[in-house]
């Protein structure tokens, strides 16, 4: 699949801003006056991302992700628009956020993405999706289409 460059429908990216002062630094990352009713969170979860490392590339077919990069490193993202009845279907976009340039990046369903810690330092990221993993109770299938392991796809991390 040949990919080009530009923006995804749907992709939402914003910058966050830090508000520092002596004790440290504070940075809203979710304000449910600034975000859609359709992808308002479910759940929150942060995981910690080692150095070099990619995670992913994987898609959702009803999740959205609400990705916020923040620190203290920094990371690569990469998004491709696999949505057939986009507008912008076969687009690729790269994105850096974390310490240096803190980020939410919304990611609606059908849109496959990674995202590599490219700093020296262990990095963390906060998820805040609009749907419960495994649903109610951790009873249903995970909506996940994984293609970090499958040789054959043409999502590749680089």
């Amino acid at each position: 699949m040949d990919f080009k460059k530009g923006d995804i429908e749907g992709v939402i990216v914003k910058k966050l801003t830090k508000n520092i002062d002596e004790r440290g630094w504070l940075v809203e990352i979710f304000r449910k006056d600034e975000i859609k009713s359709d992808v308002m969170p479910a759940m929150g979860y942060v995981s910690l991302t080692l150095p070099g490392i990619v995670r992913g590339p994987h898609e959702h077919v009803y999740q959205t992700d609400i990705f916020a990069f923040i620190g203290p490193s920094n990371f690569k993202v990469i998004l491709w628009d696999n949505r057939k009845n986009s507008k912008t279907y076969k687009n690729k976009m790269e994105i850096y956020g974390g310490v240096d340039n803190p980020l939410i990046v919304i990611i609606p369903p059908g849109v496959v993405h990674g995202y590599k810690n490219i700093g020296i330092e262990s990095g963390l990221v906060y998820n805040l999706p609009n749907k419960l993993y495994r649903g109610e109770g951790k009873k249903e299938e995970v909506d996940e289409i994984r293609h970090e392991a499958n040789p054959a796809s043409p999502f590749k991390f680089e």
